[in-house]
């Protein structure tokens, strides 16, 4: 089990714009077959920092998302909402292994 954190600089003007980003990967990374378990929007603090965390059975099954997501109309209609918004600056990806016992 891998999951994958996303830590996203953001433009703050455009925060309405960037939730509807992540409405629309939600169900997208359920589709591929990984676990969603959310956005996290600026509440108090830095006003231009989000995070998502979602979850996939393996490090291979992630990378077979990734290269299926550019091939996906819906995936690339997320792609093209963050692009024509800018709502997105800059993003890092870094992947951890869950100690549940």
């Amino acid at each position: 089990m891998v999951t994958c954190y996303l830590r996203y600089v953001i433009d703050p003007q455009k925060l309405e714009e960037f939730e509807q980003y992540a409405k629309l990967w939600i169900p997208l990374v359920n589709k591929f077959g990984g676990q969603h378990h959310g956005y996290f929007l600026p509440s108090e603090g830095a006003n231009n920092i989000a995070l998502a965390l979602f979850t996939f059975p393996s490090l291979a099954e992630y990378e077979t998302y990734r290269k299926d997501s550019f091939k996906d109309p819906e995936c690339l209609a997320a792609f093209e909402h963050a692009k024509k918004t800018n709502c997105v600056i800059s993003y890092e990806r870094s992947f951890f292994k869950p100690v549940l016992k």
